[in-house]
């Protein structure tokens, strides 16, 4: 498993999850793979899939990086600041997507090493795109700009097919892990609506500003912010399944869900969640305890820098990937996205 985190200091830090297991209980600690100003300014986007990673931001240029060598791989240049990373990934061997603030949304092809499949950047909102999100298909994505509008992006032919205006600027938005729901967070609201027609399913209301979430197994939505807890929230009922308070001693600005229980034993198999604060620190946590009183993190790394985002792969095996040439078979149906 392993883990990846910007800030404001320009630096990027990736850290690995290692398991180690006792006889009596389960420990992890993050291991540091690396740690260095790769950009120019701000970092205000990381994604991870398997053993490839990316960063966006302020700079106008998206970094690739190889896990498995702790190295960083290459570069594109955009035309403007990268706000929103997201890779679309049926494979170990990844393209990537991503949103910065033109208006306008690029898509990638991992078949030659992540560069664009379009041509031309496709104009999806009249201002700055905050969020995008890839549907597991990979044909169509969601995204939501400072325009207090919603889009939809066919991804196979390149066009935007849905347009429309909200009541208010959204700041996240997110598909679900099935791609049958999808998620909106307005300030310290979040509504959850239906994929098919955006029907709105449920609205939740945190109370305090919401600045990160990630969607979990069992309809469970974690979500992050100014409140500095980790809330899960069960979005069939749209009420809080259980909650970390003070997880942080700073805002929570991300939250990755590293693994899960798909049927195993829960003592082989914790439900693990990281989280990074503004003040740097990162934790690991088995939330499974959040109904025991306040679980102690599984493991923690103090990076000592405002920490603006995080990602995170659940892959525990950083083996090499083949990120140089993906044949035909391999590389259908990927998709990269910038805007």
């Amino acid at each position: 498993m392993s883990l990846v985190a910007g800030s404001y200091e320009r630096f990027i830090w990736g850290y690995k999850l290692k398991s180690r297991k006792h006889s009596h209980s389960h420990s992890l600690a993050l291991t540091p793979l690396f740690s260095f100003p790769s950009h120019l300014s701000t970092i205000k986007a990381v994604a991870v899939a398997g053993s490839a990673a990316v960063s966006g931001g302020n700079d106008d240029t998206i970094k690739i990086y190889d896990l498995s060598s702790s190295a960083e791989i290459g570069s594109l240049h955009h035309s403007s600041s990268i706000t929103s990373l997201s890779f679309f990934s049926p494979l170990l061997s990844p393209p990537s997507p991503a949103t910065s603030s033109p208006p306008t949304l690029r898509v990638h092809s991992p078949s030659t090493m992540l560069t664009p499949l379009y041509t031309q950047d496709l104009k999806v909102h009249k201002k700055a795109v905050n969020s995008l999100t890839v549907h597991p298909s990979g044909k169509l994505a969601l995204t939501v700009g400072h325009d207090d509008c919603l889009a939809m992006v066919n991804l196979v032919r390149g066009r935007r097919s849905f347009y429309c205006k909200l009541s208010k600027e959204a700041s996240i938005v997110q598909f679900d892990e099935t791609g049958e729901k999808f998620f909106m967070v307005v300030d310290d609201k979040i509504s959850v609506h239906e994929s098919e027609d955006a029907k709105l399913i449920v609205e939740l209301d945190n109370r305090k500003r919401v600045l990160c979430a990630a969607p979990g197994a069992g309809g469970i939505l974690f979500t992050g912010g100014e409140d500095r807890n980790i809330t899960a929230w069960d979005t069939a009922s749209g009420k809080v399944a259980y909650s970390i308070e003070d997880a942080h001693a700073a805002r929570v600005k991300g939250i990755v869900v590293l693994s899960k229980n798909n049927g195993g034993s829960e003592e082989e198999d914790p439900y693990i969640v990281a989280s990074a604060s503004s003040d740097g620190v990162i934790r690991v946590w088995d939330v499974r305890m959040a109904n025991k009183g306040k679980p102690t993190p599984l493991a923690e790394a103090n990076t000592k820098s405002r920490l603006t985002c995080l990602a995170g792969s659940s892959v525990k095996s950083l083996k090499r990937p083949r990120l140089e040439m993906l044949n035909a078979d391999e590389s259908r149906g990927a998709a990269a996205v910038v805007s």
